[in-house]
């Protein structure tokens, strides 16, 4: 299992979101992009998420060391489940940032070896078995 930096580089995996926004701050954003102070929304929109989580970023710290988060990216292979398994262990997952099951993990091994998954950001895993630990995942 392994730990990587939090910040995507670019090509890296994102997410897709969808706010709602007033005609008047949408304008606002647009008069900004024409003048050239940000290539698109997008800019503007990724510029003021990173500066208020740099803003937040000793909450976010304490937060991620109190509730023992790993942060970044989190990747789950078949055989480190199978270790898992075979030493009797099981998982509670817990990431701020991406977690991801490898998608030849069976269902069954992931029902056998984890207990708790909390992602704040995003999971990737197969359908199978993210229908099968749905229970188990807050």
């Amino acid at each position: 299992m392994s730990i990587h930096e939090l910040r995507p580089k670019a090509g890296d995996t994102t997410e897709k979101i969808t706010i709602n926004l007033g005609v008047v701050d949408l304008g606002q954003i647009d008069l900004l992009v024409q003048e050239g102070f940000y290539s698109n929304r997008t800019d503007l929109i990724r510029t003021a998420i990173r500066n208020q989580l740099a803003t937040h970023a000793e909450v976010i710290r304490e937060t991620v060391a109190r509730k023992t988060f790993v942060l970044g990216l989190q990747h789950y292979s078949r055989r480190d489940l199978e270790a898992v398994q075979a030493a009797g262990q099981r998982l509670q997952i817990q990431v701020l940032g991406l977690a991801s099951i490898a998608t030849d993990v069976p269902p069954e091994l992931a029902l056998a070896t984890i207990d708790s998954i909390v992602v704040l950001g995003a999971l990737h895993a197969s359908a199978a078995v993210k229908a099968a630990l749905a229970d188990r995942i807050r």
